[in-house]
């Protein structure tokens, strides 16, 4: 479990990250932001550091900070109920991102394990999603909803912003069932 005083340095860190991006945060952002390891109590490998600006029955945006070489798990939005699914779209605004995402059988172009830029965290049976994305500052991918996915920072870490359908944490489903996406907020 990661400890209150590791939460607090990973805020101040990852709004340091935000600011020399060019993000600025109020004083409510700044201590409402979320450090997420997913259950795992090991933040620097697998983690995520969250502002949410907006998330309602419409519409979200959010700016995800990863540090150096931090993994976001696989996971999917899936549909419930009336709602589809969430759709993301993943913009880099520093640093640098490595997407992957669940290709189509078919897909002549989905990279393939071996060929990968990086490599999971550990526990790499429960990173399937092939297609590997590379996105620098610029530029963005989306997301379809109910698709695998997952995503790890470059060498200097990474922020990128978010835009989205409604966003339902409690919904994600990982690949791993030892995540748990809530318990693992703080």
């Amino acid at each position: 479990m990661t400890s209150a005083s590791e939460r607090e340095r990973a805020r101040e860190r990852a709004a340091e990250m935000l600011a020399d991006a060019g993000v600025v945060l109020t004083d409510e952002e700044r201590t409402e932001m979320e450090v997420v390891d997913y259950g795992l109590g090991d933040l620097e490998s697998v983690g995520t550091e969250i502002v949410v600006y907006v998330n309602d029955d419409r519409y979200c945006a959010k700016e995800l900070v990863l540090f150096p070489d931090q993994t976001c798990p696989e996971h999917r939005h899936p549909p419930f109920d009336d709602y589809p699914g969430k759709r993301e779209t993943f913009r880099c605004r520093a640093g640098e991102v490595f997407l992957f995402v669940e290709s189509d059988d078919g897909d002549a172009d989905a990279t393939r394990r071996e060929d990968w830029s990086v490599e999971p965290p550990g526990r790499e049976e429960f990173y399937t999603a092939e297609q590997e994305i590379h996105l620098e500052p610029g530029e963005q991918y989306t997301i379809p909803p109910d698709t695998r996915h997952w995503f790890k920072a470059g060498e200097e870490g990474a922020v990128v912003s978010e835009f989205s359908s409604p966003s339902y944490d409690e919904k994600d489903v990982f690949t791993d069932p030892k995540i748990d996406r809530m318990a693992g907020s703080y």
